[in-house]
């Protein structure tokens, strides 16, 4: 029997539906409200103009570059900040997470002082004949710098979560630090994994202020779809709000993607007969 103002089996009271119900509010009726202006009559016609085309295809190619950098980087991070035992490893998880907190013109500007022409390091590259400020690349690198936080939090709690008895089986067994990695660790990450690159993913593809600080807007090379859809808001705001839909879209299937990765992770938790399985692989 649920106790007096207790909300079913929620143990919570009543009156916490009032808020979670202007939570809701404040996220859906601004996005209802644009789905309603929406010209969907001229929807095909305006996401399928040549400068929507080459955005979106721009956006696509960079942030899957970018997820993929994230990917390499990210994981051996994830698993430092988790199990290394390093001297100041609070300061740099909080330097790995900043860029969370930072306005993203804040993470332009510092990409753009760093690695622009007259730049700290940009300067010394210009002279190697390498330039990544207002390029193709430069958009890659600010979304990597944005996204590599969202997979490296995801990741590292999931690591920390793993706990290493099955990597101890392994270890004990002689395998290699690198073969447990591969074989044992990274198996046992992969729901989290996949989560946390669809996170960054998204994040990619939302990426605004750092791509136009670092890289600009140019048409076909650094103009990804989020500063189409500014430049349209100016001139054609009927296109703005359609491709602003094909990034709702996108966004709605992501995290529909990563709530059934947290879900399946919870429904498959490791078992017992996973150490088994450890060890017939390795000992194979």
């Amino acid at each position: 029997m649920a106790a007096r103002g207790s909300a079913g089996d929620g143990g919570f009271p009543r009156w916490v539906f009032v808020p979670a119900a202007a939570a809701v509010a404040l996220v859906a009726v601004p996005v209802l409200g644009m789905l309603l202006r929406v010209p969907w009559s001229r929807f095909p016609e305006l996401v399928s103009s040549e400068a929507s085309v080459a955005a979106l295809a721009l956006s696509l190619r960079t942030s899957v570059a970018a997820t993929a950098a994230c990917v390499v980087l990210g994981v051996p991070l994830a698993l430092v900040l988790a199990r290394a035992r390093l001297p100041g490893r609070r300061a740099l998880r909080t330097l790995v997470l900043l860029p969370l907190v930072l306005p993203p013109v804040v993470s332009g500007l510092a990409l753009l002082t760093t690695l622009g022409r007259r730049g700290l390091l940009g300067a010394h590259l210009e002279t190697l004949g390498v330039q990544l400020a207002f390029s193709t690349a430069a958009v890659v690198v600010a979304q990597t710098f944005v996204s590599l936080p969202f997979l490296v939090i995801s990741l590292e709690g999931a690591v920390r979560t793993a706990g290493r008895r099955y990597e101890d089986v392994a270890a004990t067994l002689g395998a290699r630090p690198t073969t447990v990695l591969r074989r044992v660790t990274l198996p046992l990450l992969l729901p989290a994994l996949g989560s946390g690159t669809a996170l960054a993913f998204a994040r990619s593809l939302g990426e605004f202020g750092a791509t136009l600080t670092f890289a600009g807007s140019l048409q076909g090379v650094t103009r990804t779809l989020p500063l189409e859809i500014y430049l349209q808001r100016e001139t054609d705001p009927d296109a703005a709000l359609a491709l602003s839909v094909v990034l709702i879209a996108v966004a709605a299937v992501i995290v529909v993607l990563t709530q059934g990765e947290v879900v399946g992770r919870r429904a498959r938790r490791p078992r017992p007969a996973m150490a088994d399985a450890a060890e017939q692989g390795l000992a194979r």
